[in-house]
């Protein structure tokens, strides 16, 4: 595996992104790997080898560089609550664009091969690989929310507005018991998708909480519906991605 931390020059500064792909096979399918609201942390970089081993070239942005890089939650509640700001000044619009920049970076890559990009979101980028896949439809084409908030809310950019540009195949998994991913959103937003013609699909994740796919996550991980998780994500990306 070839991996390195690369800055990516932005409109809004540097974006430090966690880059990871085979070093054999080149070129790959690109893959988006969006952040939770913990930080871009070892954690992550751990699941975005896991999808690399698969064949792809991953691209994990720490989407806090405009307000604090390199943030990570340390378990205290000042830390915590420090995290939920740094949460709230992000938009969905903004990670899109850092998304284009990220594409954008890739296109001059050799490891990295063109055509159709895959793009997952975890709890707080939910919405923003939702909104990904809509906003670059051209080119995403498979994308994933796992246990995502805000996908659909009255809010005059709620990604599920968009939900009818979206191209390629979109997967939402989500927890049984999720104070920050009520059932009711997820009610709402399988009503309000039953009525577009997009390729989607809404699964619920049994006898999980919120975070159940990260191994740190001590009290939520949950380990037979984490990999759960990858198979589900895996054969998404094989299905949309690998194209012969």
């Amino acid at each position: 595996m070839i991996e390195k931390n690369q800055n990516i020059i932005t409109p809004d500064g540097e974006m430090n992104t966690f880059i990871v792909h085979p070093d054999e096979g080149q070129p790959h399918p690109v893959v988006l790997f969006l952040m939770d609201a913990p930080g871009k942390r070892e954690e992550l970089h751990d699941m975005a080898r896991r999808i690399a081993t698969a064949g792809y070239f991953v691209l994990l942005p720490d989407l806090y560089y405009r307000v604090a890089p390199g943030f990570k939650i340390d378990g205290t509640e000042q830390s915590r609550e420090i995290m939920y700001k740094h949460m709230k000044s992000l938009k969905n619009a903004m990670v899109v664009n850092d998304c284009k920049m990220m594409l954008d970076y890739a296109q001059d890559n050799p490891a990295a091969k063109g055509g159709p990009v895959g793009c997952v979101g975890y709890c707080m980028s939910g919405p923003f690989a939702f909104a990904a896949a809509a906003h670059l439809g051209e080119r995403i084409k498979a994308a994933a929310s796992f246990h995502g908030v805000s996908l659909f809310s009255d809010q005059s950019d709620s990604p599920h507005l968009d939900a009818q540009k979206i191209q390629g195949e979109i997967y939402f998994g989500y927890a049984e018991k999720d104070e920050h991913a009520p059932q009711e959103m997820i009610d709402g937003l399988q009503h309000y998708l039953a009525k577009t013609s997009i390729n989607y699909r809404l699964e619920l994740y049994p006898g999980t909480g919120h975070g159940f796919v990260f191994p740190k996550r001590t009290g939520f991980y949950h380990k037979p519906s984490a990999e759960k998780h990858w198979e589900r994500l895996l054969s998404l990306f094989e299905r949309n991605l690998k194209l012969r």
